[in-house]
């Protein structure tokens, strides 16, 4: 049973969309079609940076998903919980915490140690904060770079690239489209779905 992975894989044979979904599936619809004969090369995004990633697809459908990386190492730990190899004191849980240093001014150690729970508590607080308050605007951003990571793969070639890639960056979803509007329709379809999915508010005119 194929489990479901946080993100989403799509592949394409040249400019034709052969899958699109959970990297497991992705990668045995293109194991599947690598044994045919194609028109094209083949090659698998991930979804969340629009950038091109490699498989091994030897061997049999239960050694490639094998391979596949874990589902479990894109699982985001919750804000609340901390992550730490090394077991707490007596009656607190294992919790978890990458410890790296951090380079303040001592007036920003002195403030910091005067907050309740201390530095490392009013750390996690700030950077949770800042996380909410610019969801939106790192979402979008990360929506327009993958946009920008598969156009430059798949139609860097293209008539109009230049000029959809700066409407792109200044957000002129109407100009954008009128410049990949006579590109091959898979190509221009993943883009749009990359660029103003439900990840990030549609770019504004």
């Amino acid at each position: 049973m194929i489990q479901a992975h946080a993100h989403q894989f799509t592949a394409f044979i040249g400019q034709q969309l052969l899958a699109s979904g959970a990297l497991a599936e992705v990668a045995l619809a293109v194991m599947k079609a690598s044994q045919k004969s194609v028109t094209g090369p083949i090659l698998i995004f991930d979804d969340s940076t629009g950038r091109p990633i490699d498989l091994d697809l030897r061997g049999t459908q239960r050694d490639v998903i094998a391979r596949l990386p874990s589902p479990a190492a894109d699982v985001e730990t919750p804000a609340d919980q901390e992550t730490t190899s090394e077991p707490r004191g007596r009656g607190r849980p294992r919790l978890g915490v990458v410890a790296r240093e951090v380079t303040l001014l001592p007036r920003h150690w002195e403030w910091l140690g005067s907050q309740p729970g201390g530095a490392s508590v009013a750390l996690r607080k700030i950077v949770d904060e800042a996380r909410r308050a610019n969801g939106d605007r790192d979402r979008h951003r990360a929506a327009r770079d993958a946009a920008y990571h598969f156009m430059s793969a798949m139609a860097g070639n293209l008539p109009g690239f230049e000029e959809a890639s700066r409407a792109l960056f200044a957000g002129e979803r109407r100009r954008f489209s009128e410049h990949i509007a006579g590109w091959p329709d898979d190509v221009r379809d993943h883009i749009v779905k990359l660029a103003f999915s439900d990840r990030a508010d549609p770019a504004k005119t």
